[in-house]
């Protein structure tokens, strides 16, 4: 089963003497506005849409009760499921080496100027090239993260609500995709 909803924010759940960190999602209900089968399409998918915005999910295995005009909700989900999140990261813009790959950057010494957060040698003289991979300064952020095994740690069907133990990738009112 699957939905799509919308990152609100973290915050944390008391469950008798634990504190769970929790990502409040809200996943209105999601419209199937497309239903593609293997006989039709050569594969079985439905497509979700909630607002404007639609995703489409293969299916494995049978499904028929999902059918093109229905509805899914967060009673599709209960507590203690496991389930798989993805979103989009939150885009930094172009970083350099200290900030994407946790360099060390440059002595403060020994006659060193304006070369702190560099990046240093790149490689040997002998390939008169970058070898590619080299962990360079670039874009970072703004791509699809999926991050699995979160736990549903509670639902609220009144307000449309899904409790997840841990953090989401992308920012609050992004767009995620919650998967059984």
């Amino acid at each position: 089963m699957m939905i799509l909803g919308k990152k609100l924010k973290m915050s944390q759940v008391w469950k008798g003497e634990k504190v769970i960190p929790v990502t409040l999602i809200q996943a209105a209900p999601n419209k199937i506005s497309l239903r593609r089968t293997k006989e039709r399409d050569g594969y079985d998918a439905i497509q979700l849409a909630l607002g404007r915005k639609k995703r489409e999910f293969k299916m494995s295995g049978d499904s028929k009760d999902l059918t093109e005009g229905g509805e899914v909700t967060v009673s599709a989900f209960k507590e203690g499921d496991i389930v798989k999140v993805s979103g989009i990261s939150k885009g930094r813009g172009f970083q350099g080496v200290v900030k994407r790959h946790g360099f060390a950057g440059g002595p403060k010494t020994h006659g060193q100027k304006n070369r702190f957060r560099a990046p240093g040698s790149i490689g040997s003289t002998a390939f008169q090239r970058v070898v590619p991979g080299r962990r360079m300064a670039g874009h970072m952020g703004n791509e699809r993260v999926t991050v699995r095994n979160l736990e549903v740690v509670s639902l609220d069907p009144e307000k449309n609500l899904i409790f997840l133990k841990g953090a989401v990738p992308g920012a609050p009112g992004g767009l995620i995709e919650i998967r059984k």
